[in-house]
């Protein structure tokens, strides 16, 4: 579903890909314009395990975002409130979080459940949680991944 305002799940902030995206999703469910599907996952899932790498809580990265903060300064403030991260950190998060789905315990089932779900052809080309998330909102394209590497 095409939702006005939200961002990518290859967006960089500081070179970490999702974290635009958790933000925007904050941003959005708190002005009433994300969508009832969303709310579930909110702090839970990528978002979870993206304040659980920084060491920071969901609700303290949400009170950031709420004070009025960028998404650079909002980072920059789990940097500080955490710990900062490596090049390499920052290497292993983007390729835990872009390849999810792949060769994992979510290729067998819940990626081809979710192909069905959302009426998507399974053509092989979607393979990973973001493809699913890109392609539902209307962003993906099949070599969208190797662009954000670039």
């Amino acid at each position: 579903m095409k939702i006005e305002g939200i961002k990518g799940c290859y967006e960089k902030t500081r070179g970490l890909f999702y974290f635009a995206r958790m933000c925007s999703k904050i941003r959005l469910h708190a002005a009433g314009k994300l969508p009832e599907d969303y709310f579930e996952m909110l702090g839970r899932g990528f978002d979870g395990r993206t304040c659980r790498y920084l060491s920071v809580s969901y609700e303290e990265v949400k009170a950031q975002v709420l004070a009025g903060k960028t998404d650079q300064e909002t980072l920059d403030w789990c940097f500080a409130k955490g710990h900062g991260l490596t090049d390499e950190q920052v290497l292993i998060y983007n390729s835990f979080m872009s390849k999810r789905g792949w060769r994992d315990d979510e290729t067998d089932e819940f990626i081809p459940d979710m192909i069905k779900q959302y009426g998507f052809k399974d053509d092989g080309k979607v393979v990973t949680d973001f493809d699913l998330i890109e392609m539902d909102e209307g962003r993906w394209y099949p070599e969208m991944w190797r662009d954000a590497w670039k």
